[in-house]
């Protein structure tokens, strides 16, 4: 079984709206609705457990109906950091999920994710036991000496973007959380699924990941994902 564990607990105050950004109305259809077709749409995920936002829940079930979520089978409610949210929709899997299924772990506000993207993650995954979207970095990056001057620069073929959709079997995701939270390891700041497994040891693989899989922070992400929906009504473009 592949089950999509979709994060939808923020709260969304960088986009400095009323409402959660994952609920912000896009053409009439929330944000987390495109992502979650994403995954309805796609013959090998089998079940969705989205990680909502306390409070939404309700509202969470109402869309999934009126949009015909039919895959979304959990709903559970997210911690206070990301990494505590991811741990919450691993723990309910438990019971439902046998070790050597499939998890896929997506930001609920990259919905722009297709399905070349979810098919490679999960195909890498049943060959190495995880998957990590991940593309080529095209700009320099340079080590700071201090606040204003640098004099090292990290070369450009030695390092990926990496992002969500991320996949791992669901006896390691299990494993992984249960120890990093236990002994206090790779769950604090901007760490997430990818970097705690790395501080716990273990060895991460590449799947092909799009430039399109972006994530609605600001207001001008909202900007360009409606542009991005836009371009893709013009059919004559390659």
């Amino acid at each position: 079984m592949n089950v999509a564990l979709i994060l939808a607990g923020g709260s969304g105050q960088r986009m400095h709206q009323d409402i959660p950004k994952q609920f912000i109305p896009i053409h009439d259809k929330p944000v987390i609705i495109y992502t979650l077709e994403a995954f309805q749409n796609h013959e090998k995920i089998d079940a969705i457990e989205v990680v909502c936002l306390d409070g939404w829940h309700d509202m969470l079930r109402a869309y999934a109906k009126q949009f015909n979520i039919s895959k979304l089978k959990w709903i559970v409610s997210g911690g206070a950091t990301g990494q505590e949210s991811i741990r919450s929709g691993v723990v309910n899997l438990r019971g439902h999920c046998r070790a050597d299924d499939i998890v896929i772990i997506h930001d609920g506000i990259r919905p722009l994710v297709d399905v070349s993207v979810l098919t490679d993650v999960i195909e890498t995954c049943e060959v190495y036991g995880n998957a990590v979207t991940a593309m080529p970095y095209n700009e320099q990056i340079f080590r700071i000496r201090d606040e204003h001057t640098t004099c090292e620069y990290i070369p450009r073929e030695q390092i990926r973007r990496v992002a969500t959709p991320q996949a791992y079997t669901f006896g390691k995701l299990d494993w992984a959380y249960e120890k990093a939270f236990s002994e206090k390891i790779g769950i604090y700041g901007s760490s997430y699924a990818n970097t705690l497994m790395v501080d716990l040891g273990e060895v991460l693989h590449f799947s092909r990941g799009s430039d399109r899989n972006i994530k609605l922070t600001t207001r001008d992400d909202l900007e360009l994902f409606k542009a991005y929906l836009q371009l893709g009504k013009d059919s004559w473009l390659k």
